[in-house]
């Protein structure tokens, strides 16, 4: 039997969750507004938001083309993957992660310790206003850390003026959610519908899903030659139904969902989205194909 260590702050798929016999014996805790966790004594069983786009990062690592003195800046690094990713492509240079939830930038910190490495840097902050000293930056990169900007065009623009002229931004964004089966199926389960989720902006996974739109926000904000490249890798949802369910539980657009409907249609409602969890489990876990921009751009010589 795995014993497993949940983060689940949904009440209605926690106790859901009790209420049913499952191969896995599970503790259910709080978790912070944006990352899921579990905790398993299996190796293979370890799961975490790093583990659900293992697939995505390392697609997205050889499209940083980052240098071995350049200094980067990771915006929304979270518990610092793709910072400490970073970190050792630039040996001799540095590279600061930032996110707002300190949880994650305590995490970032000790597992960073714990691997040994000394040119890495973490900070609490959000990078829309964060002050940054100006143009000390060679590369900036983003793993679905910018699409929840309450004001895109000002905080591309203080990113743009943190990093130096013609250096580069590198950062991945999801596609449409009509082009990414996991917020279809998770959509169709909870509502009875496909159509794009209504999410409250701070809360909108594909806010930068439109190609027109991002070349727009970036050139405003000071960037130029702006590319994007077409991602089709699977996300992964844990070992088995039960850890994805409680995975998926976690998402805010899952929560918002649930939080209108009343007991009996969210209890109708995670039976659906157990269904779908279980149409895409094999034995390899639950895996759900998804679609994602990663995108490129330079800082311009002269901003206006």
């Amino acid at each position: 039997m795995i014993v497993a260590v949940m983060a689940v702050d949904s009440p209605d798929v926690a106790c859901w969750l009790a209420r049913r016999p499952t191969m896995m014996r599970m503790r259910l805790l709080p978790a912070g507004p944006w990352y899921r966790h579990i905790v398993s004594e299996s190796p293979a069983g370890l799961v975490d938001y790093d583990a659900e786009l293992h697939l995505h990062n390392r697609v997205l690592r050889r499209a940083y083309s980052i240098r071995r003195d350049d200094r980067v800046l990771d915006i929304g690094c979270g518990a610092g993957e793709t910072t400490r990713d970073a970190a050792r492509m630039a040996a001799a240079g540095s590279a600061l992660g930032v996110d707002y939830s300190a949880q994650m930038i305590n995490r970032a910190r000790a597992l960073s310790e714990a691997e040994g490495l000394h040119n890495v840097t973490f900070e609490v902050a959000d990078a829309q206003i964060h002050r940054f000293p100006p143009e000390s930056f060679d590369v900036a990169i983003s793993r679905f850390g910018t699409m929840f900007f309450a004001n895109p065009a000002a905080a591309f623009a203080n990113l743009a003026r943190a990093i130096r002229p013609d250096a580069r931004l590198v950062m991945m964004v999801w596609q449409a959610h009509d082009h990414n089966e996991w917020s279809v199926a998770i959509q169709r389960s909870l509502t009875g519908s496909a159509a794009s989720p209504r999410s409250r902006p701070e809360t909108d996974p594909f806010s930068l899903a439109e190609r027109s739109t991002v070349q727009r926000i970036l050139s405003e904000a000071g960037f130029d030659r702006v590319s994007f490249a077409d991602v089709q890798v699977p996300v992964y949802y844990g070992p088995d139904v039960d850890a994805a369910l409680a995975f998926v539980g976690r998402f805010a657009s899952t929560n918002d969902v649930l939080a209108g409907l009343d007991p009996a249609s969210r209890e109708r409602a995670l039976e659906r989205l157990r269904e779908a969890l279980a149409a895409h489990h094999s034995r390899g876990g639950v895996w759900f194909d998804s679609r994602a921009w990663i995108v490129k751009a330079r800082r311009g010589d002269h901003r206006g």
